[in-house]
C-alpha cells in the first residue's frame, strides 16, 4: 500500500496517467474483510480496557465499565435500544406489570440529561406539575451528566415515602428544584365517566398488562350510567407515553369490527407482521373522538392511527410525539440481564409511518393560546429531536412550528379547551359514526 501511494504521488508529479501506473505492475488493493476489521476493534477495546485497569487514577469497577460499553454501543444505534443489567431487567418487568415504586413518569435521555416524555396521571410527578419536555439536570444535588438513563431511573426509584429532589430545566424559566415523595405506583391506566349525561369519556394513561381488563370495566360503567345508546365516546390518549403493543391492539380491537390495526416492518421488507382486530365492536355506530397531544406516543399513536385510518374516529388535538418503533426485549440468561433492541417500525392501516412524523389530528386544537411572537415557543419536543432517532423512511417531514388552527379565546377561563371542543363536536353530530370495518 505504501509503494502504491508513493507511485500515485510520483505519477502525479510527473504527469503520468493511470495506464502508466498499471503498466508498472499496479494492482487493486485487496478488500478488507469486515469481520477482520471488527476483530481488530475488539482487540482495540481489550487494549483500552487493560490500560484503564492498570493506569486509571483509581481502581475501576470492571463489570460496570463493561456494561457501560455495551450500553454505549446500543444507544448509539437509536435512543430506545440499550442494555439492561439483571436489576434493570427485573425493574422493567415490575413496571410493565402495572405496579412499582417511584415517581410515575415516562422519561428518555437527551444531551446527557433526563427528559420528561410524560407524567402519569395522579402520581407524584403529575401532582408536582412536571411537564413533557422538562429536563432533569440533577437528582438530590448530584448532576445527571455522565449517567446512563438506567442509572438515573434507578436513582429516581426508592423506598415508598422517601423524598427525592430533582433540578428542573424548563424553557423560558430559570432552573428550579422540585421535591417529590416516592409512592407505590399503581396507576389505574383507564378511568371512565359520563359527560353531558349522554357522552362517555374514557381516559387511558398508559398501556400495561392491566389496560385491556380496565377498559372492559370502563365500557361496562358507561353502558350502565348512560341508559340507551350514548351520543358519543371520547377516548383521551393525551400524555399517554405508550406501553405494550398487544395492549394497543386490544384497545383498538374494542372499537373495530375486524381488519388491520397496525403492521410492523423489520430490517427486510419481507419481515412484515400484521395485527388485526378480532372481537365484536363496542358502541357500534356511536361517534368517537380521540384526543391526542405531543405527549401521546408509541402505543397511544397506534390506537389513534388505527381508529383514524379505519374511519372509526376523528382525532382532535395536536400532533403526537412520533415514536413509531418496536423494541424487543431479549433476555440473555440467568444474571446476564437483557437487551432492548429496536427491531421494527410501526405503520398505520393505510401504511403511514408513525416514526418521527407522529399522528396528525383531523382537527388541530391547542389547549394554549399563542401569538405570532410566540412562534419560537411552539417548538414541540418530539421523537425526531432525540439523538440518533430513526427516520420515517418516507419523504414526508414533520410539520414545523406554526400557530394552531384553533386555540382558546383570549378571555377563556376553562380548564380543558380540547375536551370542550370534542364535546361540542359530538353534540353537533359532526363526528363520524362508521362501523370501523374494512374499506373496499
Amino acid at each position: 500500500m505504501k509503494s502504491w501511494l508513493s507511485g500515485v504521488a510520483v505519477g502525479a508529479l510527473l504527469g503520468l496517467g493511470v495506464m502508466g501506473l498499471a503498466s508498472n505492475g499496479y494492482s487493486e488493493p485487496t478488500p478488507v474483510d469486515p469481520r477482520q476489521e471488527t476483530y481488530g476493534k475488539l482487540d482495540l477495546f481489550a487494549t483500552i480496557l487493560s490500560l484503564a485497569q492498570s493506569d486509571y487514577v483509581v481502581e475501576i469497577n470492571e463489570t460496570e465499565a463493561m456494561e457501560a460499553a455495551i450500553n454505549g454501543m446500543l444507544t448509539s444505534l437509536d435512543p430506545h435500544s440499550g442494555y439492561m443489567s439483571p436489576d434493570d431487567f427485573r425493574s422493567m418487568q415490575v413496571q410493565t406489570s402495572g405496579e412499582y415504586g417511584g415517581l410515575g413518569i415516562e422519561v428518555t435521555m437527551e444531551d446527557g440529561f433526563v427528559k420528561v416524555v410524560t407524567p402519569m396521571d395522579d402520581t407524584p410527578a403529575s401532582r408536582a406539575g412536571l411537564k413533557p419536555g422538562d429536563l432533569f439536570t440533577a437528582i438530590n444535588g448530584k448532576p445527571i451528566v455522565g449517567q446512563t438513563l438506567n442509572e438515573a431511573v434507578k436513582e429516581m426509584r426508592g423506598p415508598i415515602g422517601t423524598d427525592i429532589t430533582v433540578t428542573v430545566l424548563r424553557a423560558g424559566v430559570d432552573p428550579f428544584d422540585v421535591t417529590l415523595t416516592r409512592e407505590k405506583i399503581q396507576p389505574k391506566s383507564v378511568v371512565a365517566r359520563v359527560e353531558d349525561e349522554t357522552i362517555g369519556y374514557i381516559r387511558i394513561s398508559t398501556f400495561n398488562e392491566r389496560t385491556d381488563t380496565l377498559l372492559d370495566e370502563a365500557i361496562d360503567k358507561i353502558k350502565k350510567d348512560i341508559p340507551g345508546k350514548p351520543k358519543g365516546i371520547i377516548l383521551d390518549l393525551r400524555n399517554n407515553g405508550g406501553g405494550l403493543l398487544d395492549q394497543a391492539v386490544a384497545v383498538s380491537d374494542a372499537f373495530l369490527s375486524g381488519g388491520e390495526v397496525v403492521s410492523t416492518i423489520g430490517r427486510r421488507p419481507t419481515d412484515i407482521e400484521r395485527y388485526n382486530a378480532r372481537r365484536g365492536e363496542e358502541f357500534k355506530g356511536v361517534p368517537i373522538v380521540v384526543l391526542i397531544n405531543g405527549g401521546s406516543a408509541s402505543a397511544a399513536e397506534i390506537v389513534a392511527g388505527a381508529l383514524q385510518d379505519r374511519q372509526r374516529a376523528r382525532v382532535l388535538g395536536m400532533r403526537s410525539f412520533g415514536k413509531g418503533s418496536v423494541q424487543t426485549v431479549i433476555p440473555l440468561g440467568a444474571e446476564r440481564g437483557a437487551v432492548r433492541l429496536t427491531t421494527a417500525r410501526y405503520y398505520t392501516p393505510s401504511a403511514k409511518s408513525i416514526q418521527a412524523l407522529g399522528i396528525t389530528p383531523d382537527i388541530e386544537v391547542s389547549n394554549e393560546r399563542y401569538s405570532d411572537e410566540d412562534i419560537a415557543k411552539l417548538k414541540r419536543f418530539s421523537e425526531a429531536d432525540l439523538p440518533n432517532a430513526l427516520n420515517s423512511e418516507l419523504e414526508e417531514q414533520r410539520e414545523g412550528p406554526h400557530i394552531p388552527d384553533q386555540m382558546p379565546p383570549e378571555d377563556y377561563e376553562g380548564d380543558d379547551y380540547q375536551l370542550e371542543k370534542a364535546l361540542e363536536l359530538l353534540r353537533s353530530g359532526s363526528a363520524m359514526a362508521s362501523t370501523g370495518g374494512n374499506r373496499g
